[in-house]
């Protein structure tokens, strides 16, 4: 309760209870509908920044090779490895903060949904598909609330496979792992505000589908073996810029140097 004397979380309740009351009383949807309604709206509002965070992701794995080399580099000094990661961001147009905006822009409507549902007085049909008695009540409050939670877990599972596919592996399965126990969490809030969860990551689920089909995947990069003995190459493009020097011809050999050549003698075929 102490978040909520902020004079910002207040008036973005207000803001929330608004916009509800305007697709139950305007366009008619049940409370629980226009909770869907407004995840809808909001994740629409979120698309051009959602198009940001792939883009980022995907820079971020094409670069992945040479920031690595960075770290490696100045692994002693934490210092100048962040200052020449940051160099590198900005020569290669990288924001790695672009990957969390959309998240953190959804975080001021989970914020006001909470305090929506716990404070508004709801009046009507409160149900959910008719196995969630009230979205205002605890998710646990009835058997129907651990049905929503299974497929809060499912749905958290996978859009996490369709938006980390540019992450390392053991991130990926952190990610994959973190909805089991976040869940214990989630089952305190009001079933509304697992059906906002649900509903976001059901979007991210068919946005992740489609990105699939539009934009093309970055492709692994290609670390070149070499052994001891396999010389580097030199496209000329080091030192001051010469080209490489041809080797020179070597020298015809002498008649002393030359093979010599064993002539055979012909068989002699006997005539009959």
């Amino acid at each position: 309760m102490i978040l909520y004397t902020i004079p910002v979380i207040s008036q973005l309740e207000t803001v929330m209870r608004h916009v509800l009351d305007f697709f139950h009383t305007n366009l008619g949807l049940p409370w629980a509908w226009a909770i869907v309604a407004t995840t809808v709206v909001v994740r629409m509002i979120l698309v051009p920044l959602t198009i940001k965070q792939i883009h980022s992701m995907q820079n971020l794995q094409k670069f992945a090779p040479q920031m690595k080399e960075i770290q490696k580099k100045y692994k002693q000094d934490r210092q100048k490895q962040n200052e020449e990661l940051m160099k590198f961001y900005r020569e290669n147009n990288i924001n790695p903060a672009a990957s969390c905006l959309p998240m953190l822009l959804q975080l001021p409507v989970f914020i006001a949904l909470y305090y929506s549902l716990r404070h508004f007085k709801f009046t009507g049909d409160v149900t959910f598909l008719h196995f969630i008695p009230s979205i205002a009540d605890h998710t646990t409050s009835h058997w129907g609330g651990y049905v929503l939670l299974f497929v809060y877990v499912a749905s958290q599972m996978a859009s996490s496979f369709f938006m980390m596919t540019t992450t390392d592996k053991t991130q990926r399965v952190l990610f994959m792992v973190m909805p089991l126990f976040f869940v214990f969490v989630i089952a305190r809030f009001p079933a509304g505000l697992v059906l906002y969860w649900v509903t976001t990551n059901l979007w991210t689920v068919g946005q992740g589908l489609i990105t699939r089909r539009l934009v093309s995947r970055t492709p692994a990069p290609v670390v070149e073996r070499r052994s001891s003995r396999t010389p580097p190459k030199d496209d000329g493009s080091s030192g001051n810029g010469a080209q490489p020097e041809s080797p020179p011809p070597k020298p015809a050999p002498s008649a002393s140097q030359r093979p010599r050549q064993v002539r055979r003698k012909k068989k002699r075929t006997s005539r009959r």
